[in-house]
């Protein structure tokens, strides 16, 4: 990558307005004693059981539906999930089809016996923003590395339902079209939040796929120290140098939100 291309990206830290820094609580909640925990499950559009794990905060201000990476697992977000839901945030969980034991057991991947393609597990979130949907509260659909991009997909055919999206990593990582995830970014319209590893290759498709959308609040941040790929930047054990400074980031653009 050229040298001024480079320098351009790495001070992309904000667009459209997220502040540079967010108040120093907005990043040091704990877990509340109020937050509670369920395991749920509900079937998708061709009958697979999904399995989750739902994270109610005490007073909502929003439902976060929240997808893992390749062969992972709802657990990607057992440390995510609670300090989201102390910060206002219910959170929703899931094991897609797709996945496997990096972080813990995949109950979905356990009960069909095998792990499915990536596209296959896109009934999956569907089946999830369903379930979200009744909980009456605005929907945020977050997704890390491949489920990032299907976020994508499923957020443009269902803009009218989602308050936001945050994806984590997104990429072109289908072969069923070398542009399907830009082509989807075009026809999301609400606020669009999207990070990646400090990755010179995956910050230039997370470039692309955020400037496809014509949503008015678009963020990109870039990490300038640490940065891992998909969600797992948000982990402390795997991304010590730069996960706070991603969870300033993400909750940022979540205070921006008129929900």
């Amino acid at each position: 990558m050229h040298a001024a291309l480079s320098l351009a990206l790495s001070t992309l830290i904000t667009l459209s307005g997220l502040a540079a820094s967010v108040p120093a609580t907005a990043v040091t909640v704990q877990p509340s004693p109020a937050t509670t925990t369920s395991d749920v499950s509900f079937k998708a559009s061709d009958g697979v059981t999904i399995y989750g794990k739902y994270y109610r905060a005490a007073s909502p201000h929003a439902l976060i539906v929240l997808f893992h990476q390749a062969g992972s697992s709802k657990d990607e977000y057992k440390t995510i999930a609670p300090r989201l839901a102390a910060a206002g945030y219910s959170a929703l969980a899931i094991d897609q089809r797709s996945g496997g034991e990096l972080f813990g057991p995949n109950q979905t991947v356990q009960a069909l016996g095998h792990s499915a393609d990536y596209l296959d597990a896109k009934p999956d979130l569907e089946a999830a923003l369903s379930f979200a949907k009744k909980q009456k509260l605005p929907i945020i659909l977050w997704g890390s590395s491949y489920s990032a991009s299907l976020t994508v997909v499923v957020a443009a055919e269902h803009v009218n339902q989602i308050s936001a999206i945050a994806v984590f990593s997104p990429g072109e990582y289908f072969d069923a079209s070398p542009s399907m995830i830009r082509s989807a970014a075009s026809k999301v319209t609400v606020p669009f939040y999207v990070t990646s590893a400090k990755d010179a290759g995956e910050i230039a498709a997370a470039k692309a796929i955020l400037a496809a959308s014509p949503a008015k609040l678009k963020v990109q941040y870039v990490p300038t120290t640490g940065g891992v790929h998909g969600s797992s930047t948000l982990i402390a054990s795997r991304d010590p140098q730069g996960a706070e400074d991603n969870w300033k980031a993400i909750l940022g653009f979540l205070g921006q939100l008129p929900l």
